[in-house]
């Protein structure tokens, strides 16, 4: 019979953080290096960009491990800080580069028809010069809702908006990229 092995918990694990070892960090890291991983590349234009994104964040998370409070999962902490901290990344992108292009590059065309992927492709291109001109809390909650499917609820709690602030900005969000895109395609 397989001897079998437990998991700690991730209360555990920051517990033994707070307490110096090293090593219940690094475990957090690897849990959530994926998590954290795929959230920047939503709002990163490389894999430089990703990576320096991905170190911000856990620097934060250590500096701060001291501030969890253990009343919510560790997870929804950090995905708020992880969160925040791609939303400061795309501020601060447009304030150095003024507007940048949207790279999703993380989604693949699943029809291999050339008129249909070539379709797609042209889809995809002006939706992404149209994700490029909105500011950046617009393309924050529009990536979160619409492309990370998170609920109202979840994106409140990972912006620290209220629940009725995120409709509002999903909605406008949403009429804006629409103008934005009839006017790209009427181009």
């Amino acid at each position: 019979m397989k001897a079998i092995t437990s998991v700690p918990a991730d209360e555990s694990l920051v517990k033994n953080a707070l307490a110096g070892d090293d090593e219940a960090f690094v475990l957090l890291v690897r849990r959530y290096k994926r998590k954290v991983f795929g959230l920047a590349a939503r709002f990163a234009r490389d894999t430089d960009e990703v990576e320096d994104i991905c170190q911000d964040i856990f620097i934060k998370i250590y500096e701060n491990l001291g501030k969890f409070r253990n009343d919510a999962p560790f997870e929804h902490w950090l995905a708020r800080i992880s969160t925040r901290t791609c939303y400061d990344a795309l501020r601060k992108r447009r304030k150095e580069k003024g507007l940048v292009p949207w790279e999703s590059g993380h989604y693949e065309i699943a029809d291999n028809s050339s008129g249909e992927r070539q379709a797609a492709e042209q889809a995809r291109d002006l939706l992404e010069r149209g994700m490029a001109r909105l500011q950046a809390a617009e393309r924050l909650v529009i990536t979160l809702l619409e492309l990370e499917e998170k609920s109202i609820r979840e994106i409140a709690g990972m912006t620290g908006w209220s629940e009725a602030n995120v409709k509002v900005r999903a909605f406008r969000a949403r009429q804006k990229l629409k103008r934005i895109l009839e006017r790209e395609y009427e181009r």
